[in-house]
C-alpha cells in the first residue's frame, strides 16, 4: 500500500508552509508587471526596467546559505517567520517609493522582499519534501507548489487591474504634451504600485503570526538539520550540482518568458497592456496552476524524471513556434509553455534532495540560489531583443535552457549520489 501523500499529523503544518508558496508567488507576479509598468512609470527602457528582475533574483542569490545555517541553529519554522518579517518590510518601503518616484528605492525595496521570499524557499521546499515519505516527496512538493500556481492565477488578475491604469500614449502623444502634463501622468502611474504592496505587506504578517502561534511536529531524526559540515561539501553529490545548474536555467527561462509576454503580446499581434496583463498574463498563469495540479497527480502514476523530460521537450518546441509563427498563434504557443513548465520547479527541487538526510537544508539553500537565474537570463533576452529590434528573436533562448533541464531529466536517475 502506498504511503499517503500528507501524514495525518502534518496536515496542519502543511497546510500553513503552503500559504507561504503562494505568498513567494505573489511577489514573483507583481515582479513581472512592474517590467512593463515601470517603463512609463519612471520613463525607463527595457533594460533598465529589466533591473527589477536583477534586483529581486540577486536577493535569492544572497539570501539562501544564511537561511540554511539558520535553519540549522533555529529549526525550519522559526526561519519562515524571519522570511516573513523581512518580506512584509520590503513590501512597505514600497509604499514611500510610491510617492518618491525614485528607482533605487524601488530597487532595495525589491531586493529585500526577494531576500525574505528566499528564506521562506530555503525553508518551505525542503520541509515539504522531507515531512513525509521520501517517495511522496515529489508529488508532495509539487501539491504544495500548486498554491504557488494559485498565486500566478490571481497575481496577473489583481496586478493588471490595480497597477496598469490602461491609459497609454504613444511617443508623438507625449511629445505633444505639456511638461506639466507628462509628469503628472507619470506620478499617477507610480503611486498606483503603493497599496498591492502595502496589503501585501500586511498578509505576511498574518501568515507569521499564524505559524508562530503553531505547533510543528518534529521531523524525524535522520532529515533533522545539525552538525558542522562545510556548506559546499553538498556540491560533491553530481546529482545536487547537476540540479542546481537545471534549476538556474529553468527559472531563467521562466521569469525570462513571463515578464516579456505583455511586450511580446504588443509586438506580436498590437494588443493593448491591460488586455495583455489581464487576458494573456491571466491565461498563462491559469495553464501553469492547471499544470501544477494535474502534474502532481501524474506523478502518482509516472516517474517523475520521465514526466520532467517529456514537458521539456514540449516546450522547446513551443518556444520555438512562438519565436517563428508570428501574430495570435505565436502568443498562444508562448502561453501554452506555462503548463508544461509547471512541474519543472518542485521536481527538480525533489529530483535533487533525495537521499540527502542531514544536509537537505544545504542542498536546498544552493537549489534555490540558482533561483537567481531569473537575474541573468531575462536581461539577456531584453538585451537580444534590443539588439535584434523584435522580441521574438529573444524566444529562442528559453529553449535552450528547457533543452538544458532535459539533459538533467535524463541525467538524474543515473547520477550516483556521490561523487566519487
Amino acid at each position: 500500500m502506498k504511503p499517503p501523500v500528507v501524514e495525518r499529523r502534518y496536515l496542519v503544518a502543511f497546510a500553513l508552509t503552503s500559504t507561504l508558496f503562494f505568498a513567494w508567488g505573489l511577489a514573483s507576479q507583481f515582479n513581472d508587471l512592474l517590467l512593463h509598468h515601470f517603463q512609463k512609470a519612471l520613463d525607463l527602457t527595457r533594460t533598465q526596467a529589466s533591473l527589477t528582475q536583477f534586483a529581486f533574483y540577486i536577493g535569492y542569490f544572497c539570501a539562501p546559505l544564511p537561511a540554511a545555517m539558520i535553519i540549522r541553529r533555529v529549526g525550519y519554522k522559526k526561519t519562515m517567520v524571519t522570511g516573513l518579517a523581512m518580506y512584509a518590510i520590503g513590501a512597505f518601503l514600497f509604499v514611500p517609493a510610491a510617492h518618491m518616484r525614485v528607482y533605487g528605492i524601488f530597487l532595495v525595496a525589491l531586493y529585500i522582499i526577494a531576500f525574505g521570499a528566499a528564506f521562506l524557499e530555503t525553508s518551505a521546499n525542503p520541509y515539504i519534501a522531507i515531512m513525509g515519505a521520501p517517495e511522496t516527496a515529489s508529488p508532495r512538493l509539487n501539491f504544495a507548489q500548486a498554491f504557488n500556481g494559485v498565486a500566478t492565477v490571481l497575481g496577473p488578475l489583481v496586478g493588471g487591474y490595480v497597477i496598469f491604469s490602461g491609459v497609454e500614449y504613444t511617443p508623438a502623444q507625449l511629445a505633444a504634451m505639456t511638461p506639466q502634463a507628462v509628469d503628472q501622468w507619470r506620478a499617477g502611474e507610480a503611486a498606483a504600485v503603493g497599496l498591492p504592496y502595502l496589503v501585501l505587506g500586511i498578509l505576511m504578517v498574518v501568515i507569521a503570526a499564524a505559524i508562530a502561534l503553531t505547533r510543528y511536529p518534529p521531523l524525524r531524526d535522520e532529515v533533522t538539520p545539525q552538525g558542522a559540515r562545510s556548506p559546499l561539501s553538498v556540491l560533491k553529490r553530481p546529482r545536487v550540482l547537476y540540479a542546481v545548474v537545471a534549476q538556474f536555467f529553468y527559472v531563467g527561462a521562466q521569469v525570462g518568458t513571463w515578464s516579456l509576454l505583455v511586450d511580446f503580446s504588443q509586438e506580436a499581434a498590437h494588443v493593448p497592456e491591460r488586455t495583455g496583463a489581464t487576458v494573456y498574463l491571466f491565461a498563462t498563469m491559469v495553464a501553469f496552476c492547471v499544470g501544477r495540479f494535474s502534474g502532481a497527480w501524474l506523478q502518482r502514476f509516472m516517474v517523475p524524471a520521465r514526466q520532467l523530460a517529456l514537458y521539456c521537450a514540449c516546450n522547446i518546441a513551443l518556444c520555438v513556434a512562438a519565436a517563428t509563427l508570428g501574430g495570435f498563434p505565436s502568443i498562444y504557443a508562448m502561453v501554452a509553455t506555462s503548463f508544461f513548465m509547471s512541474i519543472m520547479f518542485p521536481t527538480i527541487f525533489a529530483l535533487g534532495l533525495e537521499g540527502l538526510g542531514h544536509e537537505t537544508e544545504f542542498a536546498a539553500s544552493f537549489i534555490v540560489m540558482a533561483i537567481s537565474g531569473a537575474a541573468v537570463v531575462p536581461p539577456l533576452m531584453s538585451i537580444i531583443a534590443d539588439h535584434m529590434g523584435a522580441l521574438h528573436w529573444s524566444l529562442f533562448f528559453p529553449a535552450l535552457c528547457y533543452l538544458v533541464v532535459l539533459s538533467f531529466a535524463v541525467m538524474a536517475p543515473r547520477l550516483g549520489r556521490v561523487a566519487p
